[in-house]
């Protein structure tokens, strides 16, 4: 899994650009995490308890993205699409599927997430 991490240099904004088939978890990073070292600790902590088999997964739901972790993997998703399911699109107008959900191994996404808390405390 291939990811960039970058700042606004004039306002601070972060973003996080993960390669294609892990696209909505760089919206995830940039918008859920953003720049809460805590939120993200407490992710890391979950996955200690999931690993410790305390817990069989855990769910982190938001406004509009949502994140489940379990004792392999991690899958970021949105919650709700704003159009009707049965409303078909032409095949050159599709919804790209990672930019709606993601799954990653969970040691990958773990190596992210700390990467993601190194980068926000600079």
């Amino acid at each position: 899994m291939e990811y960039e991490f970058r700042r606004n240099s004039l306002d601070g904004t972060v973003f996080a650009e993960f390669s294609m088939e892990h696209a909505i978890l760089g919206r995830f990073f940039a918008e859920q995490l953003a720049t809460d070292v805590n939120r993200c600790e407490a992710i890391l902590a979950q996955i200690e308890l999931i690993r410790a088999s305390k817990k069989n997964e855990w769910l982190m739901q938001r406004e509009d993205l949502a994140m489940v972790i379990d004792s392999e993997q991690v899958r970021v998703f949105v919650n709700a699409i704003d159009f009707d399911e049965d409303f078909e699109l032409e095949e050159s107008m599709s919804m790209y599927d990672a930019e709606s959900e993601s799954f990653c191994g969970l040691e990958d996404f773990e190596t992210a997430l700390k990467s993601w808390i190194s980068f926000i405390k600079q």
